[in-house]
Order: structure tokens, then C-alpha cells, then sequence
């Protein structure tokens, strides 16, 4: 197993140490699924005088590792928004070098995340990437695509109004067709045209590095969803930090537009 989906060191004979969920947490009221922001690498890297690409590389450890806690802690989906629609206009030096690290951590990581039964997907306009990206992505989608663990969705080449005018425009199409009565669309009908049909909704979203806004993402999904908001840096994101953000979802009510039972009306 490749070190990287490892948190911990010590190993029981073949099988790789568990990170146990903190006594703090209530086990019957963790998020099934968790989306994230991974938002401060560049400032991560400022601070510390380091080239901006330091602080990618330091940010793909952090998502690791949030990747493995959620994995053993029992959540059923993480997804995180790993490159905007928006972040093609960085410099162009640090966009190609985001597209190599997408290339060579997946090469890297395919292995283990199969063997971790990880279920990865990459959501978004994934045609406009590199070619190789393009082929290791439809690789990683095809092994893993019936893994029985945690769902990994990584939105790449995402933007949020863009997912939504892409899902009008297909139901727009059936109904020219005849395949599709206007009348017939509802809710449901436009969320299986989204890059995320089949997963349920993110219950809890966190955001790093302390801004305020979901910049674009998931947009109709995050529509009951919690919301995290942190100091920490992405590439400081670690376990206490994770908790942090669990506790704060527990001590929610989640009434979904309605009232608790014994609130006054």
C-alpha cells in the first residue's frame, strides 16, 4: 500500500493502522457525505518563502489524509474541488504544473486506492484537460468503479453555473427529441443530470483559510448543507482540524426549511 493513504506508521501484519474515530464524536450523527474547499496553498507557501507549487504539493498530502480519516471514520463521501473553471487564468506556469501533479499522483495512488476499495470519480468538463490526464482519469474511474468504500469525487474543471446551464441544456435536448414531457421535469429529473447523480447530497461543507463564499461549487448540491468555515491552511488541514469541523456539524439541528418539534410556532 503506498504510504500516502497511510496516517499512521505502525502496521498489524498485513493490513495498514486505522486512524479510530475521536470519543468526542457521535458515530450515529457523522455527515455521509463531506465536500471541501481546499482553499490557502499559495498563502501556505507565502508564508514560509516557498515557491506557490510547494504549497499544491503540501495540499495533496492534507487531502490524503482527509481522504483516509473519512475512509476509516466511517463517512460515505468526500468530495473536494480540486481546480475551477476559473483557475485556468492563474499563471500558466503553475496551471501546467497543477496538471502534472494531477497526473502523477493519480499514476501513484491508483493502486493503493483500489486496494483501500475507494471509489473515485472526477467530475466536471474533464475534455478539456491534457490528453494523459484525460486517460488516466477514465483508467482510475473504469478499476475502481465498483469499489464498495468511500466515494472520492474530484472536481476538476468545475464550475457550478456551468454544471447547471449543462443539465438544462439535457433535459432541453430529450424534450426536443420527444423524449420528455417539460411537464415531467422536477427535482429529481434535473439532479440526475448533474456530474454528481447518484450521490446523495454533501450533508457538511468546509472551507479552509477562512473565506466566506462557496466560489461556484456545487451550487444546487450544497443547498441544505452545513457550512464549516476555518483559519487553518489547507495544507495544515490534519486530524484535530477534521474533528473540528465534525463537532461543529453535530451541534447542529438540521431542519431543512422546517421547525424543531417542540418550537413554538
Amino acid at each position: 500500500m503506498s504510504r500516502s493513504l497511510a496516517t499512521a506508521t505502525a502496521v498489524q501484519g498485513n493490513q495498514p493502522s486505522r486512524s479510530l474515530l475521536p470519543a468526542s464524536l457521535d458515530p450515529a450523527r457523522l455527515p455521509a457525505h463531506v465536500a471541501v474547499i481546499m482553499d490557502g496553498n499559495g498563502r501556505w507557501a507565502n508564508q514560509r518563502k516557498l515557491p506557490r507549487v510547494m504549497g499544491h504539493r503540501e495540499g495533496v498530502e492534507a487531502l490524503k489524509r482527509t481522504l483516509r480519516l473519512c475512509s476509516d471514520w466511517g463517512i460515505g463521501a468526500l468530495t473536494a474541488y480540486a481546480f475551477s473553471t476559473e483557475n485556468w487564468s492563474r499563471p500558466g506556469e503553475e496551471v501546467s504544473f497543477l496538471m502534472t501533479l494531477f497526473e502523477r499522483v493519480l499514476a501513484r495512488e491508483l493502486q493503493a486506492l483500489e486496494e483501500e476499495q475507494v471509489r473515485i470519480r472526477f467530475l466536471g468538463d474533464l475534455e478539456q484537460l491534457p490528453a494523459g490526464l484525460q486517460q488516466l482519469i477514465a483508467d482510475a474511474t473504469s478499476r475502481t468503479a465498483a469499489n464498495t468504500g468511500i466515494h472520492f469525487n474530484v472536481c476538476t474543471n468545475y464550475g457550478g453555473r456551468r454544471e447547471l446551464v449543462r443539465a438544462a441544456r439535457l433535459l432541453a435536448e430529450q424534450v426536443v427529441r420527444g423524449e420528455l414531457d417539460p411537464a415531467a421535469i422536477d427535482e429529481q429529473q434535473f439532479a440526475d443530470q448533474l456530474f454528481t447523480a447518484g450521490e446523495l447530497d454533501p450533508d457538511l461543507l468546509i472551507r479552509t483559510s477562512g473565506e466566506q463564499r462557496i466560489s461556484n461549487f456545487l451550487l444546487w448540491q450544497l443547498a441544505y448543507a452545513e457550512l464549516h468555515i476555518t483559519d487553518v491552511l489547507w495544507p495544515d488541514f490534519n486530524e484535530a482540524a477534521l474533528t473540528a469541523a465534525l463537532l461543529d456539524y453535530q451541534s447542529r439541528q438540521r431542519r431543512f426549511g422546517g421547525v424543531e418539534p417542540h418550537a413554538s410556532r
